[in-house]
């Protein structure tokens, strides 16, 4: 799984921002890597300079094989609890669209009471 990480010119994008981000996209969405053949993640500051509020955001697209992609973002305080949160969501995305790629037919039913 590819994972780029994008940064607006008001935060400082270095390789340890990219590292810290890369390892929660990794730790939230490994179980589905072999669906997903890229993951994007964009972080911006929506005030610049000015603090206060929900400021930092962050975007993620993942691109899934076969599929249309998954987009989520989130805003936080933070950088950390901005792609934090976007992770999460984009991991209960991913568990609702992938999730049902597992309940083809043949499975267990309710119905019959037969396995």
């Amino acid at each position: 799984m590819q994972i780029q990480v994008n940064t607006d010119e008001n935060i400082d994008g270095g390789e340890d921002l990219s590292a810290k981000v890369s390892d929660e996209v990794h730790n939230r969405l490994d179980r589905y890597s072999q669906h997903i053949t890229r993951v994007e993640v964009h972080l911006s500051d929506e005030t610049a300079d000015k603090s206060g509020g929900n400021d930092k955001r962050c975007l993620i697209e993942a691109r899934l094989e076969g599929r249309q992609p998954e987009a989520v973002s989130a805003e936080a305080e933070t950088l950390k609890g901005a792609y934090t949160e976007a992770a999460k969501k984009l991991q209960r995305a991913l568990e609702t669209t992938l999730g049902k790629l597992h309940h083809a037919k043949g499975g267990d039913t309710i119905r019959t009471g037969e396995h």
